[in-house]
């Protein structure tokens, strides 16, 4: 290139105000705000006029501690980065596979072509391929109208779409799972029950597909790209408790059935753990507590019961199903009554006490609090044992070690989002 070529090409970069770090389409419609790093004090704004992005957008905006504010609905820029050297979509994608997703947010301002690279499902296939996983979690609280998405240190967060239910859906109790890209949450409409699931990729709520047996109160675990569902009540006229179990497949769009549980019960929980899918604890048909558990083989496509797995969990009325998590192929329990963390020891089907956690488990007898595996890690949220209810959520993460006596936990923030303590609704995604 000639030195006139160089100074041209440097002063049309110069004049583009889209190529300026920081300043993206300063418009006039409504949109959200952009901060520039080298200028912390000026802001401008970004159009949120192409609303086929926000549908495809896979984004965290930021808050307190980050760049974004608002929502996720940024337009991205074609601007003129031709002095970069252009990649094919192949290559892109196994770089871009290769990037934490809680940054993908930023590649929406080089231009549409990476915004269609993102919201293409061939990313997370070659993701899951190479065997990179990234948990996140997301949550319903309690007075919040929207789920939020936080990553896995809590440290950005991003408000989804509205749920276009019905205003009892959104008011009435609901459950959810993750399966792959998918998040999907069980309630009662108007209608009858209902599944609304949410797409990652699209960024977008879509409706169903129902289950077989529509249920609520029933245990659930995820596997890779695989969820499944056991037990509960059964939504028909009859009410009655369920020994159906049945398998989604985020691929195909449906579920498909898998052979029945010894036993009936509702108000269970379920956990994945030794390649198997466990369902522990809660009720049967004549509302006596279940103290067994039983696994599904998928090797065997059966069912095995483990007698006495909950014996010495105590009883209590009203009390929520199992807190149960499952962190490095071990099974944990947060014991309600008492704040106590407990290891289930496999050889001996009995459980040891870890010590308390950070977070009131008995002021609600466990409803309201969220207890999961991330990645490596236990993750508990509600209500702090160290200050009154009202205060705001708090959230705790430690490294369990089952040779500890104590754990240590450590507090995170919520990215700057200030959320009611009880929390409605959580799960985890690993994509």
């Amino acid at each position: 290139m000639s030195k006139g070529e160089e100074e041209e090409r440097s002063h049309r970069r110069e004049n583009n105000p889209r190529s300026k770090k920081g300043a993206v389409d300063e418009g006039t419609g409504n949109g959200s705000w952009v901060s520039s790093r080298n200028s912390p004090s000026k802001k401008t704004r970004v159009s949120e006029s192409l609303q086929s992005f926000d549908e495809s957008w896979d984004g965290f905006s930021l808050n307190e501690v980050g760049d974004v504010v608002g929502s996720s609905d940024v337009e991205p820029q074609d601007a003129d980065y031709s002095y970069v050297p252009s990649l094919s979509d192949e290559l892109a994608l196994l770089i871009l596979a290769r990037v934490p997703r809680s940054e993908y947010w930023k590649f929406c301002f080089v231009n549409k072509r990476y915004s269609t690279l993102l919201s293409s499902g061939d990313l997370y296939k070659i993701r899951r391929e190479i065997g990179i996983k990234e948990p996140s979690v997301f949550m319903l609280a309690g007075g919040e109208l929207c789920w939020w998405a936080f990553d896995r240190k809590f440290t950005s967060c991003r408000k989804l779409p509205a749920l276009p239910s019905d205003p009892c859906f959104a008011a009435g109790d609901k459950e959810s799972l993750c399966a792959g890209t998918h998040l999907l949450v069980s309630g009662k409409e108007i209608q009858g029950v209902a599944i609304w699931r949410y797409d990652l990729i699209m960024n977008r709520w879509f409706r169903g597909p129902s289950m077989i047996s529509p249920r609520c109160l029933f245990a659930s675990a995820s596997c890779g790209n695989v969820a499944y569902v056991a037990g509960g009540i059964g939504m028909g006229n009859r009410m009655e408790i369920l020994n159906s179990a049945e398998k989604y497949d985020p691929e195909n769009e449906s579920w498909v059935p898998l052979p029945r549980m010894h036993q009936r019960r509702k108000m269970c929980s379920g956990c994945y753990m030794d390649n198997k899918f466990y369902v522990i604890g809660g009720q049967n048909e004549r509302g006596i507590d279940l103290t067994c558990g039983e696994f599904y083989d998928a090797d065997r496509n059966a069912w095995e019961l483990v007698p006495d797995m909950l014996k010495d969990a105590p009883v209590s009325t009203s009390r929520s199903p199992p807190l149960v998590a499952v962190v490095n192929n071990e099974l944990y329990s947060l014991e309600a009554s008492s704040n106590h963390l407990k290891l289930y020891l496999k050889k001996s089907n009995s459980w040891k006490d870890l010590g308390m956690v950070p977070v009131r488990a008995d002021q609600s007898r466990g409803w309201g609090i969220a207890f999961k595996s991330l990645g490596d890690e236990l993750l508990v949220i509600g209500g702090s044992a160290t200050s009154y209810a009202g205060h705001g959520m708090t959230i705790f993460i430690c490294s369990p070690d089952p040779n500890a006596m104590d754990l240590e936990w450590r507090c995170l923030s919520t990215g700057g989002k200030r959320m009611s303590h009880f929390v409605l609704n959580c799960s985890v995604m690993v994509a």
